[in-house]
């Protein structure tokens, strides 16, 4: 692993990332809620700011990119598709598109469904994903501004990632999407397990995030729409797409 990666918990469940990539010095920060504990962090590692990395717009995401962009001059990097919505951006990057962070190189993907202007950023040499909203440990973001259609296409992207990527979501969701998940596959022995395991790291005060892709392929029911049981299961034989929506609104109302 080449990013050195810095998790700061936020607010009630966010978590902020600070990420260094250690040949160049560049430091960002991702999806930073508030500014505060951000300059805290950086002050003790001593650390110079150099982007701030927002994958969507929502205000506990980019609420600190003003403060931190004043205090340190760093450049904003964000979402072609919602720039107008991206506090101080700078940098605005769309599905295909590479982000160069010292020696280290992103690939940026749209994934609308959770707002339409979504992206995530994939760093392959540190195995790594910064997917905001888009996924959860066990779970996926609401549809606040899209359609099944788009959120499980942009899920489909992110499914074809190496199953060691980790997964950098922006929330601890978790203990709650583990059960939720069991009320759908309650005979999955890979998520029985699973949950039990989040049960005891929350019970000990440790965060569930990361978590690899492979295990999210096991356990996630959001991604595993297109398996004809589930398909069953939620009475959609054979379309995942009204699976994955049958799943979204069961959560919603748990």
């Amino acid at each position: 692993m080449t990013l050195e990666i810095q998790q700061i918990p936020v607010l009630r469940d966010n978590y902020v990332y600070l990420l260094r990539e250690p040949g160049s010095g560049a430091v960002g920060v991702v999806d930073p809620s508030v500014a505060g504990p951000v300059l805290d962090a950086l002050r003790a590692r001593n650390w110079k700011l150099t982007h701030i990395i927002n994958t969507h717009h929502h205000a506990d995401h980019t609420g600190g990119n003003l403060e931190l962009k004043a205090a340190t001059e760093a450049i904003v990097v964000g979402p072609l598709a919602d720039r107008a919505r991206i506090p101080g951006i700078d940098v605005a990057l769309g599905d295909g598109d590479t982000f160069g962070f010292g020696a280290e190189t992103a690939t940026v993907y749209d994934v609308p469904g959770h707002t339409r202007g979504h992206i995530a950023y994939w760093f392959r040499d540190s195995q790594a994903l910064f997917c905001g909203d888009t996924l959860f440990i066990m779970g996926c973001g609401r549809l606040f501004e899209g359609t099944p259609q788009q959120m499980w296409n942009s899920l489909g992207k992110l499914k074809r990632l190496p199953p060691e990527t980790r997964i950098y979501c922006a929330h601890e969701y978790t203990q709650a999407n583990a059960r939720f998940a069991l009320t759908v596959e309650p005979k999955n022995g890979a998520l029985v397990e699973r949950a039990k395991r989040v049960d005891r790291m929350r019970a000990a005060g440790e965060p569930t995030v990361p978590g690899t892709l492979a295990e999210e392929l096991a356990t996630n029911p959001f991604l595993r729409a297109d398996l004809p049981a589930l398909q069953q299961a939620m009475g959609a034989p054979g379309d995942p797409v009204a699976t994955f929506a049958a799943i979204r609104r069961a959560k919603d109302d748990f």
